[in-house]
C-alpha cells in the first residue's frame, strides 16, 4: 500500500499517464476499501476515551470522504492531485493501523 502512495507523493515522483493514473487511483482506493474497516476495527478495541483511537476514526471518516468524491475536473492536474490525497488517505491508515496495534511504523 505504501509503496503505491510513494508513486504520487515521493520527492522525487514523476508525473504518472493518464493511463497509469487511472490504474493508480483504483489500486489506492482498493487498498483504502480495505484499510478501512481494519483499523476501524482495532480502533473499536480501545477504550472510548483514547486519543489514538479518536485519531484513527477522524482519519477514517476522511478517508470515507475522499473515497466519495472524484476529481475537479477531467484535467490530468486535477486527477494527480485526486490520487495524491488518496495516497495521503492510504498512507495514514498505515500509520493508524501499526499504532493501534503496537507494529514498526
Amino acid at each position: 500500500m505504501r509503496a503505491d502512495a510513494r508513486r504520487l507523493l515521493a520527492d522525487d515522483a514523476e508525473p504518472p499517464s493518464p493511463e497509469d493514473l487511472d490504474t493508480l487511483t483504483l489500486m489506492l482506493r482498493g487498498h483504502m476499501m480495505l484499510a478501512v474497516p481494519v483499523v476501524e476495527t482495532a480502533a473499536q478495541q480501545l477504550p472510548e476515551d483514547d486519543i489514538p483511537r479518536a485519531c484513527a476514526l477522524a482519519c477514517i471518516g476522511e478517508a470515507r470522504m475522499r473515497l466519495r468524491l472524484e476529481p475537479r475536473n477531467s484535467s490530468l492536474p486535477a486527477g494527480i492531485a485526486h490520487a495524491e490525497r488518496l495516497a495521503r488517505s492510504v498512507n495514514a491508515l498505515c500509520d493508524h493501523y501499526l499504532t493501534l496495534v503496537g507494529g514498526p511504523r
